[in-house]
């Protein structure tokens, strides 16, 4: 993590556009100046998606098995019951099987975020990290889905008070971490809808936007900036220390790159995402990446169903 701080500390002290790829523990991380990125990363950034008609992709998935899953969701009930978090984010691997390569993927997939990275992996996220311009930062975390097909979806998942409670508890962790780095800490929107393809369906997703005030020379300390907020609240939960921890005992697997961050700084202004809807090479094939956030009052069958629903594929 100080390796990761000094080097961008040291790129924002010069006021130079780089590109960068962290991973969900900050062991790993890609680092490159924008001119000297290499031919086998690409990446996409854009305001909205398109309102492509989804194409129907021939992909079959793998989900881990039920009762595998039923045991790690009881696990962190007795955890949360402890006192040792009252949100954690709990993710498995789906094995995934599709026809076609990750740069395939990435070509054909819409997304307001989407990075290729090295035949490695690929990933289209709809959830940005930080955004960074005019000395303000901005950070937009999502909590609770539907799908848009579901008579009074909208008014369902705003009136809904376990996911409302999760988002509440999501939005506090970002405010104290924008508060670690920024003065005049506020919730500038709460809990506003966004529609996002998922394969052949509309999902609606409840964020919110948050904003601090940084101090001018900010680009000085990009480093401590974006170390500080890591890993992403959202994909963590809270307390973010402890929590993470648990994550790590509980799910019995590495996450790697998956629900790390990834962004560009163009030596003023900063942009980035989290690294969800994310899909894996390994040896043993394509491995999708997905979960959801756990509280004491979740089902276990529910939890288990949107972790599945969370994998797709949004050609277009």
């Amino acid at each position: 993590m100080t390796n990761l701080k000094e080097k961008l500390n040291h790129y924002g002290q010069k006021r130079e556009p780089i590109f960068f790829v962290i991973d969900f523990e900050a062991k790993e991380h890609y680092l490159s100046p924008l001119n000297m990125l290499e031919e086998d990363i690409v990446f996409s950034f854009q305001e909205s998606t398109h309102c492509y008609e989804n194409k129907k992709v021939p992909y079959t998935y793998h989900p881990i098995p039920y009762p595998k899953y039923e045991i790690a969701f009881k696990a962190i009930q007795e955890e949360i019951k402890k006192g040792n978090t009252y949100l954690i984010n709990l993710t498995f691997p789906s094995k995934l099987e599709i026809p076609y390569n990750l740069k395939e993927i990435y070509d054909y997939t819409d997304a307001r975020f989407k990075l290729y990275f090295k035949d490695q992996f690929v990933c289209f996220t709809p959830e940005r990290f930080v955004k960074i311009e005019n000395d303000s930062i901005y950070t937009y975390p999502m909590k609770g889905t539907i799908e848009a097909s579901i008579p009074n979806a909208e008014a369902k998942i705003l009136n809904d008070q376990k996911e409302m409670a999760e988002h509440v508890m999501v939005v506090d962790l970002l405010r104290n971490d924008l508060s670690m780095i920024s003065k005049r800490v506020r919730v500038e929107k709460f809990r506003y809808i966004e529609k996002i393809k998922a394969g052949e369906r509309e999902l609606l997703q409840v964020s919110s936007k948050i904003k601090g005030e940084l101090e001018l020379g900010w680009q000085d300390r990009l480093g401590e900036i974006i170390t500080t907020m890591l890993p992403a609240g959202s994909i963590t939960g809270a307390p973010k220390k402890s929590t993470t921890q648990i994550i790590k005992d509980i799910e019995g697997y590495e996450r790697g790159f998956f629900s790390g961050v990834f962004g560009i700084f163009d030596g003023e202004k900063l942009d980035s995402a989290v690294m969800i809807r994310f899909i894996e090479k390994t040896h043993e094939g394509y491995l999708y990446k997905s979960g959801g956030g756990i509280t004491i009052d979740s089902q276990c069958e529910n939890e288990y169903l949107e972790m599945c629903e969370k994998v797709y594929v949004p050609f277009f």
